[in-house]
C-alpha cells in the first residue's frame, strides 16, 4: 500500500464534494490550490472561492496563485512533497505543474471522455439532448482533457434535468469515481488506456452570450433541452418585442405541447395566464422568466404587470 501525500486543485462547489470525500477517507491532503479571492457584489468585497471556504474550516494548507509558472509558487508546491496531485473543476496546468509529483496528477471531468471535452460539460450535453453522460478521471497531458483514462461512470439523463440537477447528481458521482481511483493508485493496481480518436466528437465549449441565446427558427425540442440545459446558469435568453418595446428576458424553465401549426416561431399567443409561444412542432410555455432588475417569476407573475401586444414576438 502506497503513502500518497495528496494536493488537490479546484475552485466551485463541484469541486468541494470530492476534497470532502478526500479528507473524510483519512487521505492525506498536504494542500489546497485554488483560485485567488475574486471581488464580488456592489460593494465590490473579496470573495473566497468554495474549495477554500471549506479547506480553512479544516485546518488544510491553502495556496492561491495568480501564475502558476511563477517561482514562489512552484517553490511552495515543491515543498509539500505530494506524489500525487487531484485536479477537479480548476484551470489547465503548465507541465512543471503536473509532471510534479511521483504518481502523476489526474483530472475529474464531467463526461464521458473522449466526448464533450470543453468547459461546459454538463451544459452541453443536455442541450443536445443526450440520455446518458458520466465522470471520467484521466491522468492530464499537454492537451485538454485528452490524457490516459482511469476510471469511468455513467449517469441518466432524464428529460426533465436541468444543468443544475444534473450537476448535482455528477458532483456524488465524481467524488466517488475521485475515491476509487485513489483507491487504485495507493493500492498500485491502475490501469489506464487511450481515449478513442473519434472522427466526430462532440465538444463543450466555453458559454457565451452568443450561445445562450435562444434561436426560435429551431425546433420545438431543441429549444426546450436549451433552455434547461443553461438552468440556473448561465441561463438562455431571448428578447421580447412588445409594441415599441425590446425587453431582454432571461428563461430558466418551460413546458412544451408537441402539435403540428401553421404559426410563426417565436409568436407569442395570447393566452390568460400563459406566456405560449409558436415553435417548429408546437409551442412553448415559458414557466420561469426574469426580467431585467427582477426576480425570477412565473408567467402569471410576468404577465400581472405586463400587458402583451397582439403582435408580441420573440426574437
Amino acid at each position: 500500500m502506497r503513502s500518497l501525500r495528496i494536493v488537490f486543485m479546484g475552485t466551485p462547489d463541484f469541486a468541494v464534494a470530492t476534497l470532502s470525500t478526500l479528507v473524510e477517507s483519512d487521505y492525506s491532503v498536504v494542500g489546497v490550490i485554488t483560485a485567488p479571492d475574486r471581488p464580488a457584489g456592489r460593494g465590490r468585497s473579496l470573495r473566497e472561492s468554495a474549495v477554500k471556504k471549506y479547506a480553512v474550516a479544516q485546518g488544510l494548507k491553502v495556496l492561491q496563485p495568480t501564475n502558476l509558472k511563477n517561482t514562489h509558487f512552484l517553490e511552495e508546491l515543491r515543498a509539500l512533497k505530494a506524489n500525487l496531485q487531484i485536479v477537479v473543476a480548476f484551470r489547465m496546468l503548465p507541465k512543471v505543474v503536473w509532471d510534479m509529483p511521483e504518481y502523476g496528477t489526474f483530472n475529474l471531468h464531467a463526461s464521458l471522455l473522449p466526448d464533450y471535452r470543453g468547459a461546459a460539460p454538463i451544459n452541453w450535453a443536455i442541450i443536445n439532448g443526450e440520455s446518458k453522460t458520466g465522470v471520467t478521471t484521466f491522468f492530464i497531458d499537454e492537451k485538454i482533457d485528452t490524457g490516459a483514462i482511469i476510471m469511468q461512470s455513467e449517469c441518466n439523463i432524464q428529460e426533465n434535468d436541468n444543468a443544475g440537477a444534473l450537476h448535482d447528481r455528477l458532483m456524488q458521482a465524481g467524488a466517488e469515481l475521485v475515491l476509487a481511483t485513489v483507491d487504485k493508485i495507493a493500492e498500485g493496481e491502475v490501469e489506464t488506456y487511450t481515449q478513442k480518436n473519434l472522427k466526430t466528437l462532440n465538444t463543450a465549449p466555453k458559454l457565451t452570450k452568443d450561445n445562450c441565446r435562444i434561436v426560435w427558427n429551431q425546433p420545438l425540442k431543441s429549444i426546450y433541452n436549451h433552455i434547461r440545459g443553461l438552468s440556473p446558469y448561465p441561463a438562455a435568453w431571448t428578447n421580447l418585442v412588445n409594441g415599441d418595446d425590446n425587453i431582454y428576458l432571461k428563461v430558466y424553465a418551460a413546458d412544451y405541447v408537441e402539435e403540428e401549426h401553421s404559426t410563426i416561431p417565436g409568436k407569442v399567443l395570447n393566452e390568460k395566464s400563459k406566456i405560449r409561444i409558436a415553435a417548429k412542432g408546437g409551442y412553448l410555455d415559458l414557466t420561469e422568466i426574469q426580467l431585467p432588475g427582477k426576480r425570477k417569476m412565473t408567467a402569471k407573475e410576468v404577465l400581472n404587470g405586463l400587458k402583451l401586444d397582439d403582435n408580441a414576438h420573440l426574437v
